[in-house]
């Protein structure tokens, strides 16, 4: 017998059964994660229809969001997600009605989303401005999934000021605790978070002030974010556009469609998700591109 030639024998079967059984899973886990095409959407934030003539009137908000729709119907986004402060004068009938006439000249084939803002809810939500808002608007919080994208709606209020409404606070955090335990479970996934007011500007630790979350809650959920894999916060409410970044989580937030208050104008961005890769210009709503070229 010769085990020198036997000993060879097995070795090289063992080597090809080993090789076929690594390219297996390579070509699994390249199929998984190839299988989410490339898309993009847009990002819009404070359409705040009457916010340019202090609540006399919103002509202004209303050619802007018309222009806004108008490039979605002819870019056909995923999806188009409007981040809060849908009008300026909490309950204002007039307001909703015009930003609802204009919103529903978009394909509705384009799936459209809202964010609560403290404008459409008041800086510090009630019952009853919750109860307006959910039958205006619909839900707060909420989550959709497109492609390789798993997006969490926040109402930011109920972080920013939930002292009238402390248990619908206890509502949405075990809500957001939870989604988050189950999606993060998810291979080759995008978990983004989409609120009104963000968590901080441009530092974690900065001040407390009108335009962030207070810093007592903050950490904790930016934390819980990081925890998690969230990698992208998109917000709006400072109408103009600002970003930081806190571990592997970055805060990104987008200027207006409605009135700015810094050098961005009006305007809004088109996010592309490539793969695990998502990128997130900001465009003005009179330099909005004839075409989005995504490569597959």
């Amino acid at each position: 017998m010769n085990f020198k030639k036997e000993s060879f024998i097995y070795k090289f079967y063992l080597f090809i059964i080993i090789f076929l059984i690594t390219a297996m899973y390579a070509c699994r886990s390249a199929h998984i994660a190839g299988t989410a095409k490339p898309f993009y959407f847009f990002q819009m934030s404070d359409p705040q229809f009457g916010m340019f003539t202090d609540n006399h009137g919103f002509a202004k908000e209303t050619i802007n969001a018309e222009k806004a729709i108008e490039a979605a119907n002819r870019l056909h986004p995923a999806f188009v997600i409007v981040c809060g402060d849908l009008v300026n004068r909490t309950a204002d009938t007039v307001q909703i009605a015009e930003y609802k006439r204009i919103i529903a000249k978009l394909d509705p084939s384009i799936p459209l989303y809202n964010v609560a803002g403290n404008h459409d809810e008041g800086n510090t939500p009630s019952a009853s401005s919750l109860t307006d808002y959910r039958k205006n608007f619909g839900a707060d919080f909420y989550s959709f999934k497109y492609e390789n994208l798993y997006a969490i709606i926040l109402n930011s209020s109920l972080f920013f000021d939930p002292s009238l409404v402390p248990e619908e606070s206890v509502k949405q955090d075990a809500w957001l605790r939870s989604t988050l335990k189950k999606w993060s479970k998810m291979k080759n996934t995008n978990i983004v978070v989409f609120e009104h007011i963000p968590w901080f500007v441009n530092q974690p630790n900065e001040e407390d002030g009108y335009f962030n979350i207070p810093s007592k809650r903050r950490k904790q959920y930016i934390d819980l974010l990081n925890k998690y894999g969230v990698k992208y916060v998109f917000a709006g409410h400072l109408h103009k556009n600002a970003t930081g970044s806190y571990r592997n989580l970055k805060v990104v937030t987008t200027g207006p469609i409605g009135k700015p208050l810094g050098a961005d104008s009006s305007g809004f961005r088109i996010v592309s998700v490539h793969g695990n890769e998502i990128t997130y210009p900001y465009y003005s709503l009179d330099s909005i591109p004839t075409k989005i070229a995504l490569i597959q």
